[in-house]
């Protein structure tokens, strides 16, 4: 029996066992959900980790099938006795090699979603904060053919908030901008105060939303971009409620979006030791 005969039926097994491994993980935590939710029917915070869950395992279900397909591919293959066709097997392998990486990627942004995250904010000056964010973000818009433009006060806007959160979540916005923008268009990013709220609008010129759509943008696992995860806009709406904030979307179709967050104005400004310029980019891949 060849080497490579040999390493095809290591990752026939493996493969096997790792599909297995992960349906039963999968089926576990959602009989887990079902019981707490049936404990704690009046709970919302249950009821919206079933939805999530139940989302979860349809995203996962399409790689897991073709991972399967794959996988019994190979096997016939292999029971056919002789050498296997090693340009057919690789590409089958490549299949299943990305089908993996994706159904890894899907359950890294749920543990991210759905996880317990540590906050740390800091009192800063919103402006500098936005105005940071869209001069890296400048090269993507410019690349989608988007002309980036961004209007800030005067004076400071002072908010205690957890810089890469934030900034994570403006980006998302940012980046689903730009995705409706197909053929280039302008975004606007717009800081401003009111009735001591700090707000920070995030408006395109893009295809819009109907109304449909606009019930169903904060949504996990909603999305209308094939290949997106479904998760961007649900993180932005969790991160802004995690500082306290409110976050609301007007939209038409073809006349445009418009994001509009609200934030908490800081009481205390400037903080002590403030130099105008502590403020850090946080990666947010």
């Amino acid at each position: 029996m060849s080497e490579f005969l040999c390493l095809l039926i290591g990752f026939v097994l493996g493969g096997a066992v790792g599909v297995a491994a992960s349906y039963l993980t999968a089926r576990r935590v959602w009989r887990s959900v079902r019981r707490m939710s049936a404990r704690k029917r009046g709970d919302e915070h249950f009821r919206e980790l079933g939805h999530l869950v139940a989302g979860l395992a349809h995203e996962i279900r399409n790689p897991l099938s073709t991972m399967n397909v794959n996988l019994q591919l190979l096997r016939e293959d292999i029971a056919r006795g002789g050498q296997p066709d090693r340009t057919r097997c690789l590409r089958r392998l490549d299949n299943l090699r990305g089908e993996s990486d994706r159904l890894r990627e899907i359950l890294d942004d749920f543990m991210r979603f759905a996880g317990k995250w540590e906050m740390q904010p800091e009192k800063v000056d919103l402006r500098k904060v936005v105005e940071e964010l869209t001069d890296f973000f400048s090269a993507q818009a410019e690349a989608s053919h988007v002309v980036l433009r961004t209007t800030l006060p005067d004076d400071p806007v002072p908010c205690e908030v957890d810089v890469g959160l934030f900034k994570q979540a403006l980006l998302n916005l940012m980046i689903n901008a730009c995705q409706a923008m197909d053929e280039g268009g302008e975004l606007l990013v717009r800081v401003s105060t009111a009735r001591g709220r700090a707000c920070v609008e995030v408006t395109d010129t893009g295809c819009g939303m109907d109304a449909e759509t606009l019930n169903k943008v904060f949504d996990a696992y909603y999305s209308t971009r094939k290949g997106g995860s479904g998760l961007g806009l649900p993180t932005t709406r969790r991160i802004v409620h995690e500082h306290g904030g409110g976050i609301r979307v007007d939209s038409e179709p073809g006349k445009g979006t418009r994001f509009i967050i609200e934030l908490p104005l800081s009481r205390e400004w400037p903080p002590a030791g403030y130099a105008g310029s502590h403020i850090f980019f946080a990666s947010t891949t």
